[in-house]
């Protein structure tokens, strides 16, 4: 079922990564649910306040965001996309201020310690740190501090009126987070899929978990994620999540069937459309700077 204007829950405040995100994979034409949490943003859809949540699961550099593969587990929301964000970090403040006038710099922890090359050069800036990078540039403008800036996206300062004072502070400049698309059975799109989210557990043997992953190599399934997490109160027992592709559609079939004999508790996530970075990471500049100004627009007339 096709939904004209999606309504989108996200953990954070608008202009985070999160509905950064949201509007790269939906379009322009998305209206975004704000969520303290990421559990939260699952309570929404299964409100039926939200036809979708954009999670993120995992950063290049931070590594996995271990409590969403729980909540994967716990809702059972099926998994119908992903996208992956590059993150890009601007140091920004209210208009008129002077780099020489700023004395403390606020962020999200991950997003700072991704800047850490930067800091370097500036060790009198005194660092605080806050529960998201957009609700940083918003307390700035809010506020009208004029001692401050904050360390966010670009849409976040066309959003809350700041000036970038500097661009892409990051220390890695191919950073990416990896973003989760998860919808409600009944809304799901049959669309042709490529890659799918496992979850299983094996028995507490030798050669348990080898012998699933030698039936993924053998069948000529590639597996992009492997992530353990243990099971609550049961001693070296864990559920095992796992990202695989595929070329064609039957050597899916052929190893699903296979890797049935050897697992337990076994689920399917989701099957979707794998991340195509030519098409999706970036996308034509034009197109962008039309989308960002039209939701700029949009939002200051909300």
């Amino acid at each position: 079922m096709k939904i004209e204007q999606p309504k989108v829950a996200i953990q954070g405040i608008r202009a985070s990564f999160h509905e950064e995100a949201a509007l790269k994979y939906f379009g322009e034409n998305t209206e975004t649910i704000e969520c303290n949490s990421f559990k939260q943003t699952f309570e929404s859809l299964k409100n039926r306040e939200a036809d979708y949540v954009v999670m993120a699961i995992e950063n290049s550099i931070a590594g996995s965001i271990l409590p969403n593969y729980t909540l994967l587990l716990d809702y059972g929301f099926p998994v119908v996309g992903e996208i992956y964000l590059p993150i890009q970090l601007h140091l920004m403040a209210l208009p008129g201020v002077k780099f020489e006038d700023i004395k403390y710099v606020t962020s999200h922890p991950i997003a700072l310690r991704q800047c850490v090359d930067f800091f370097d050069e500036y060790p009198h800036l005194k660092i605080v740190e806050s529960s998201d990078t957009a609700a940083c540039a918003k307390r700035i403008r809010d506020e009208q501090l004029t001692d401050t800036v904050a360390i966010a996206n670009s849409l976040a300062a066309k959003l809350y009126g700041l000036d970038v004072l500097e661009r892409r502070i990051e220390s890695n400049k191919r950073n990416f987070t990896r973003f989760l698309i998860l919808t409600h059975h009944d809304n799901i799109e049959k669309k042709p899929a490529n890659k799918a989210s496992l979850c299983f557990q094996v028995s507490n043997k030798v050669g348990a978990l080898a012998k699933v992953l030698n039936i993924f190599a053998e069948e000529g399934v590639n597996m992009s994620k492997i992530q353990s997490m243990p099971i609550l109160g049961k001693r070296n027992e864990y559920n095992f999540y796992v990202d695989i592709e595929w070329e064609e559609q039957k050597q899916y079939d052929a190893s699903i069937r296979q890797i049935l004999k050897y697992t337990h508790n076994f689920n399917i996530l989701g099957e979707y459309e794998r991340h195509d970075d030519e098409h999706t990471v970036s996308p034509k500049p034009r197109r962008a700077e039309r989308s960002i100004r039209k939701y700029i627009n949009i939002r200051r007339n909300v």
